[in-house]
């Protein structure tokens, strides 16, 4: 089965930082476009960042300058390095397609910013 794993949450103190890890199982990796996303309590699951096929970087206004989204190709992974981390940062985050597709949502990665 084909899908995204998410990894690397966890609780942090507001400041502090975290690299999330999203792995994907399936083939042609290196020609999609991909991103990241988070569903908070109460809200909505919202776009974080995302990153094309060519490299190309996108990044919500609530995050910019904050979040760094990578992706390595060979490895067929796409991290996201998250620092000066907010209370409002906590959510449960997820990889997937950019569109997201609605079949190809994992179980997420929980990110708690509390002190």
């Amino acid at each position: 089965q084909v899908q995204f794993v998410e990894s690397g949450g966890g609780l942090v103190p507001p400041g502090g930082s975290l690299r999330l890890s999203c792995a994907y199982t399936g083939s042609n990796f290196r020609t999609f476009d991909i991103g990241w996303y988070r569903l908070a309590p109460g809200k909505q699951r919202e776009f974080v960042a995302t990153i094309t096929s060519g490299y190309a970087t996108n990044y919500a206004n609530s995050v910019k300058d904050r979040f760094t989204i990578f992706r390595d190709n060979a490895k067929k992974t796409m991290a996201l390095q998250m620092n000066s981390l907010k209370p409002e940062d906590t959510a449960v985050y997820y990889c997937n397609f950019h569109p997201s597709q609605l079949n190809f949502w994992g179980q997420g990665t929980q990110v708690t910013v509390s002190s």
